[in-house]
């Protein structure tokens, strides 16, 4: 099946205008079979062996989601400890979650023992099963993006607080807690660029012909 040129200028605009969404959540719940679309997105990533190794945990309920912020603001204390005294207060003064106003959480895992102990892909680099999570994860953004749906990941959290939270077992790693929902508005810039954090590097200083180049 070819792709025609409409396509792929639909594929790259989802791209450039896909956002980590913290602060635009509405109210407005997300319709079952909309949910059910994101996640299929995620399920038809690329993966290791195709060995499949995520599952993901819808969450809904405002304890929950309490629990979780609870678990968020622990952790932006302790980070916000490691910046420099100047960049502290700037960082204080992001919005980085959006737990409790997103309509819903998803919680992705990665089963690193899903389908036996020797996976095709993995028996020089095991981690592959972990960037193939990642990619799901990255489907999904895609996806929410073209269903006009913000997805922001919430990574300033410990897992345990995330584990004990949902129940999910010792030997299931925790790879991304989501915040999915509609949005007011999408920026037309990332927020941390937007705001002054860091400005995007040039393509043209990231890119290598044939060997690494110092730069």
């Amino acid at each position: 099946m070819k792709i025609s040129p409409e396509e792929r200028d639909a594929l790259y605009k989802v791209i450039f205008a896909r956002r980590d969404v913290r602060s635009e959540f509405l109210p407005e719940p997300v319709p079952e079979e909309v949910v059910g679309r994101v996640l299929q997105a995620a399920h038809h990533a690329p993966s290791v062996g195709f060995m499949q190794p995520w599952d993901f945990v819808v969450v809904t309920n405002a304890e929950t989601k309490s629990k979780i912020k609870q678990g968020f603001v622990k952790a932006h204390a302790e980070s916000a400890e490691q910046f420099s005294a100047d960049l502290k207060e700037k960082y204080t003064s992001l919005k980085l979650e959006g737990i409790e106003e997103a309509p819903l959480g998803i919680c992705v895992t990665c089963d690193r023992s899903r389908n036996g102990p020797t996976v095709i892909g993995r028996t020089i680099k095991p981690e592959m099963d972990m960037y193939s999570t990642v990619c799901a994860i990255q489907n999904m953004w895609l996806a929410a993006r073209a269903e006009n749906l913000g997805l922001g990941w919430v990574s300033i959290i410990h897992d345990s607080v995330i584990r004990e939270t949902l129940g999910i077992p010792n030997d299931i790693e925790i790879v991304a807690y989501l915040c999915l929902g509609y949005v007011s508005q999408f920026n037309d810039q990332p927020d941390l660029e937007r705001k002054g954090w860091l400005a995007r590097s040039d393509i043209n200083d990231l890119i290598h012909r044939e060997k690494w180049q110092a730069l």
